[in-house]
């Protein structure tokens, strides 16, 4: 098992009803930036709850964050903060309003050209320098409620980028999983998904000594498999929903990544494909994660065998055979899941699409990923070429 250290300080506040505690939260006296997206929350009742715990505090609205926010959309807050003399913010939304709100904490401070967050992925440490933040969860997916990452789009260039470090843990999350049953089934089908997905980067990469971590990452993928076809279909029910809030959130909030090696490399593939088409987060995900399993069997099949022998329960007489099943397992799971894994099936004019990916990445300085190091630029380009 590798070396590592488990530091989570985020107060995480799960089920039905938990929206009331908001008050004893927030430090009294605080001067608040409310922050949402683009107006569900008005439609699911949860704004009213917000707004009725936070009575007394000072708040100034900020709406309009996007699905994936911008860099020029969360600059206008930065400014209403510094303008107000703004103390906290409270995230009211899903994983796209969670990371933006983490990049306006760091933004308000920031000793320079707040792009250069993004563009040189600045890590914040120190908590003087941030404006402390806390969340409602609406929509379960990113983990980014109980992890200290986000990632944020930068429209002038089509680029999106990441940000992070042990300063932007939220203070709080608020996770009540009745939420989701105004959620559009797209929404909950893209949900389970990406968290599968981040279970995926962390745990498909090569054997390894770290038992538990493994089998903590075999247990979440088999729930949302489990799950996963049921609650997009029923989120009305209560032990579907919880189970999917905490599978989603488990996925993402650094237990099951300590002490192991880790991927990400189709996250940083997928989020250009976002950046480019717009298309939904998860979805790039399914188009391009099975083809670089593929792309990268020899270097992964030993660790795809054992996550279909125990995940999928496939049998076979060889290594290479079960790794195989694992991969179209993991394919049919996405179909069933409402993903079309084609690139073509997302977008048009897709062509060019792996020579502008190896480009941006070249020029970015990021000529090899993963957790071998081995996916190299002819590697992505094979993988994206692959996913047309």
């Amino acid at each position: 098992m590798l070396n590592f250290e488990l530091y989570n300080p985020t107060n995480y506040i799960f089920g039905k009803g938990q929206t009331e505690k908001l008050a004893t939260l927030i430090p009294q006296g605080a001067k608040i930036l409310l922050a949402y997206g683009g107006g569900s929350i008005f439609k699911n009742g949860v704004y009213d709850q917000v707004k009725s715990a936070l009575a007394g505090f000072e708040i100034v609205e900020f709406g309009g964050i996007e699905p994936n926010p911008r860099f020029e959309t969360l600059m206008k807050a930065v400014e209403i903060i510094r303008e107000h003399n703004l103390t906290f913010i409270l995230a009211v939304g899903g994983g796209s309003v969670i990371d933006g709100v983490k990049f306006i904490s760091g933004a308000v401070q920031y000793d320079g050209n707040p792009i250069e967050i993004l563009k040189n992925r600045v890590l914040f440490t120190d908590l003087s320098k941030v404006i402390p933040f806390g969340t409602v969860l609406t929509l379960p997916a990113t983990g980014s409620e109980m992890n200290s990452g986000a990632v944020v789009t930068i429209e002038a260039t089509q680029e999106k980028l990441v940000l992070g470090g042990s300063a932007l843990f939220p203070k709080f999350s608020i996770c009540d999983p009745t939420v989701i049953a105004s959620l559009p089934q797209r929404q909950i089908q893209n949900g389970i998904v990406d968290a599968f997905t981040h279970v995926m980067e962390q745990y498909l990469t090569y054997p390894h000594d770290a038992m538990l971590q493994d089998r903590f990452a075999e247990s979440i993928l088999k729930i949302l498999i489990e799950i996963g076809p049921k609650v997009a279909e029923n989120p009305t029910d209560y032990k579907l929903a919880s189970n999917f809030m905490w599978c989603a959130t488990m996925a993402l909030n650094g237990l099951i990544q300590k002490g192991v090696p880790s991927d990400w490399a189709t996250h940083m593939i997928g989020h250009e494909l976002t950046a480019l088409y717009e298309i939904d987060h998860a979805r790039t995900l399914a188009i391009i994660g099975p083809n670089l399993y593929r792309a990268l069997f020899e270097t992964k099949k030993e660790k795809l065998a054992q996550y279909g022998e125990r995940v999928w329960n496939v049998t076979g007489s060889s290594i290479d055979e079960k790794a195989n099943q694992a991969i179209e397992k993991t394919v049919e799971f996405f179909h069933t899941m409402g993903m079309k894994t084609k690139l073509s099936e997302n977008t048009e004019n897709y062509q060019d699409t792996a020579d502008f990916i190896v480009n941006r990445f070249d020029e970015r300085g990021w000529k090899a990923l993963g957790e071998k190091q081995n996916v190299t630029l002819e590697k992505v380009r094979e993988i994206v070429e692959m996913s047309y």
